[in-house]
């Protein structure tokens, strides 16, 4: 199929995707691509949620995922499953209303993070609709918060959040969207763990948080995201990374898009700013 591509970028968007009702088609596009950094993120977010409950002494965290479309890391967290499962699973016929009661009876028979809220945050409000509605999320927050401050309805679903977490859409969202979620919390500094294509700088970002009293840390290795969606983007993704100096010998070149980890905790160890 053709592949739309973004101007500033060259990544290609899938923004067709994300405006259907039910998550079938975004699953079965990512199974052709080998979309994979979802998964990969899991170990990675299960051990920061048992560090910060170590930290924190909070046994039930509420974690809000930025750009969670269809509940994706929700699913794989609260689910013993991986994203080919996944796809298999939405790889059906029949309406809507009958995958989220099959989604909502797997999660009441195989939860395994019942005392962890999850959150969503989205452009899209068919995927937060659906997430919600199967049960993966227990709240979710339509906003761009690129443009604008949140309302306060928004500002206090946000508030409540101890993990944030994001997986790609870093580099889409600024500063602007994260500060804008930490400042939410009235004093309170949740963690961050967000995995960032190499494509796009870290470093503003960073910057802005250890000025509200953060500590940031990228984390060894780097991770694949997915395979290049056609030849004309991995054209253009190779160029934008040799036009910032970044070295694709040993990662892009190979014909995948690949993140890094970059976690931020509050400088005091705990939940709240210094």
């Amino acid at each position: 199929m053709p592949v739309s591509l973004h101007s500033s970028t060259g990544k290609a968007s899938f923004d067709d995707i994300y405006d259907r009702p039910d998550p079938r088609e975004y699953y079965a596009r990512m199974a052709e691509l080998d979309y994979q950094i979802p998964e990969l993120a899991k170990p990675h977010f299960q051990r920061l949620l048992a560090e910060y409950k170590a930290a924190t002494g909070i046994a039930a965290p509420t974690v809000l995922d930025i750009g969670c479309s269809y509940g994706v890391n929700a699913a794989l967290l609260r689910l013993d499953t991986g994203m080919s499962e996944l796809a298999e699973h939405y790889r059906s016929t029949g309406d809507t209303e009958k995958l989220i009661d099959r989604d909502r009876e797997l999660l009441e028979s195989d939860d395994r993070l019942p005392g962890v809220r999850f959150v969503g945050m989205d452009a899209s409000r068919p995927a937060l609709d659906y997430a919600k509605a199967a049960g993966f999320l227990q709240d979710i927050v339509h906003a761009d918060l690129e443009a604008g401050d949140p309302s306060e309805a928004q500002r206090a679903i946000l508030a409540g959040a101890d993990l944030v977490i994001s997986t790609g859409c870093v580099g889409y969202i600024t500063e602007k969207t994260l500060l804008r979620v930490a400042h939410a919390h009235g004093g309170k500094l949740p963690w961050m763990a967000h995995f960032v294509l190499r494509m796009f700088s870290f470093d503003t970002i960073a910057t802005r948080l250890t000025a509200l009293g953060y500590r940031t840390e990228r984390a060894p290795g780097v991770f694949r995201q997915r395979r290049f969606a056609s030849a004309d983007e991995r054209v253009r993704v190779l160029n934008t990374l040799a036009d910032k100096g970044i070295d694709t010998a040993d990662c892009e070149s190979d014909g995948w898009l690949y993140a890094q980890l970059y976690i931020s905790r509050p400088n005091s160890g705990g939940g709240t700013g210094s």
